[in-house]
């Protein structure tokens, strides 16, 4: 048997973000190798300037149509891949953005940290495409190795080098859950192609193996009960890379389990809607409750995060394309909204050199640009109108209300009450509390840039959503007819 391998011009357009985006990461290491002298400013301007070009080049491909699949389905590239790719794609511009002055402090490998970060991106985008378990698998895998030293990258600090070692492990952990679930798929199913196994008859070894695959998963994107790596990672990893690891790896597993869900499990809704429904239960919960307890911004912020990825399975255990719509826009006001609040994290512990809760006391009086742009981040992220987080949240609530699945929608509306208290409790300490250090603080540039596209973001997206989410619904018009069709909720879900 022989397979041909020859990309023809057409192809090789397919894959013309992922080409421009590896010869910009040789030009970024070829500059930093060669010319010792250059600033690390200028390494981060030019990979901004490299994912921007990208940016563009998705928005083209978008624009015209341009769809297509390659190495017989393993690589697809449809409106679905072009929206997340683009949303990791700007996540990572922001979050260099946010990296210039944190940078400074480092030591050594300085260049090297823009590589990395923006080499882990170029792996996010591969999964974004992903379509076969070889190919998510591989992908997956080359995403995490840059985490994998981006979350040790501070070598001098024991949280960070404890972090990097606790994420290396359950990472490797995670990557043997997926190998073995996909050994057990493809021994049932015979083919490794999600559209291939839509047909295939169910069995307990087809079950237990994609139980295995959303366990490595939901590590990605940290849902209960895989998150036990979030809190220590967020807080000992740099703050620049704990600001990335919040958003682009979970936005790119989420586009991994849409397409395995919503087309290899299509004809077995019924049975995973259970899974998601308890996931996100328990996820929201969980991630709220023990959120109160922490006194560190950063444990809090990773809390949150779990929280809000339960939010999120809300969209995934409805299993209807509104599902999927609600989930997708719903990143994008994440996106803004938790990115800002990082920006503004940066900038505190930047001047004051700390991350904790108790010392954002005053921050209104030594600050009231930071003050006021975290007060926006937390309100949106708790869901308050008219801010996006609102709109995301209202939207995925209208996806379970549309299958009744009212037992969630309660649990996600109390869980929006608790959330607001421990977001109120820091806005308490910016606004009413006396500051320790009366000194006033000052923002950089590139640091009051990402803070100001957070707040841009997080406004436009809450009064003006309509571009963005026709935006969501035409990356999804593929499962329009792919969806099996819905069936009446089982009291266990129904209410």
């Amino acid at each position: 048997m022989t397979f041909n391998l020859a990309l023809t011009g057409s192809d090789l357009l397919l894959l013309l973000p992922e080409i421009l985006l590896t010869l910009w990461l040789c030009v970024i290491l070829s500059i930093d190798f060669s010319m010792r002298h250059v600033r690390h400013e200028t390494l981060a301007y030019l990979s901004i300037g490299g994912l921007v070009a990208t940016i563009l080049t998705l928005v083209w491909f978008d624009q015209s149509g341009v769809t297509g699949a390659l190495f017989k389905n393993m690589f697809v590239l449809d409106r679905l891949a072009i929206f997340f790719k683009i949303l990791i794609l700007f996540a990572t511009a922001l979050v260099i953005f946010i990296s210039i002055d944190y940078v400074k402090a480092f030591r050594f490998f300085k260049g090297e940290y823009y590589f990395l970060v923006v080499m882990s991106a170029l792996g996010m985008m591969f999964m974004a495409s992903a379509s076969d378990m070889v190919s998510v698998f591989v992908t997956l895998e080359f995403s995490t190795f840059g985490f994998y030293v981006l979350v040790a990258y501070l070598r001098d600090d024991l949280r960070s080098s404890e972090a990097g070692l606790k994420f290396f492990i359950l990472g490797v952990f995670a990557a043997g859950l997926l190998a073995y679930g996909i050994s057990l798929v493809y021994g049932e199913t015979g083919t490794m192609i999600f559209s291939e196994m839509a047909s295939t008859p169910g069995s307990y070894g087809l079950a237990i193996g994609f139980l295995l695959i959303f366990a490595a998963l939901g590590f990605k994107i940290g849902a209960v009960p895989f998150h036990s790596w979030i809190p220590d990672t967020y807080q000992g990893a740099p703050t620049p890379v704990t600001a990335f690891l919040s958003i682009a790896p979970k936005a790119a597993a989420m586009a991994i389990l849409i397409r395995m869900f919503y087309v290899a499990l299509a004809s077995y809704k019924p049975m995973w809607v259970l899974l998601f429904v308890g996931a996100s239960i328990i996820s929201m919960t969980y991630g709220n409750i023990v959120a109160i307890a922490q006194k560190n911004i950063k444990r809090l912020l990773a809390y949150s995060g779990i929280a809000q990825i339960g939010t999120v399975l809300i969209g995934l255990a409805a299993g209807t394309k509104q599902g999927s719509d609600a989930i997708m826009f719903y990143l994008l006001t994440y996106l803004f909204a938790n990115l800002g609040a990082f920006a503004v994290v940066i900038g505190v512990s930047n001047l004051i050199k700390s991350d904790e809760i108790e010392d954002y006391n005053g921050l209104n009086r030594r600050s009231p640009f930071l003050a006021a742009a975290m007060l926006l981040f937390l309100l949106s992220l708790a869901g308050v109108p008219p801010l996006a987080g609102f709109i995301g949240k209202l939207y995925l609530f209208v996806a379970a209300i549309e299958q009744e699945l009212y037992t969630l929608l309660i649990v996600g509306l109390i869980n929006i009450v608790i959330s607001m208290y421990y977001y109120l409790v820091v806005v308490k300490k910016m606004y009413i509390n006396e500051p320790t250090d009366p000194s006033p603080l000052t923002v950089s540039l590139p640091l009051k840039t990402a803070v100001y596209v957070g707040i841009a973001g997080t406004l436009i997206l809450g009064i003006y959503p309509k571009p963005f989410i026709d935006w969501a619904v035409s990356a999804t018009l593929m499962f329009s007819n792919i969806v099996a069709p819905t069936t009446a909720a089982s009291p266990m879900i129904g209410g």
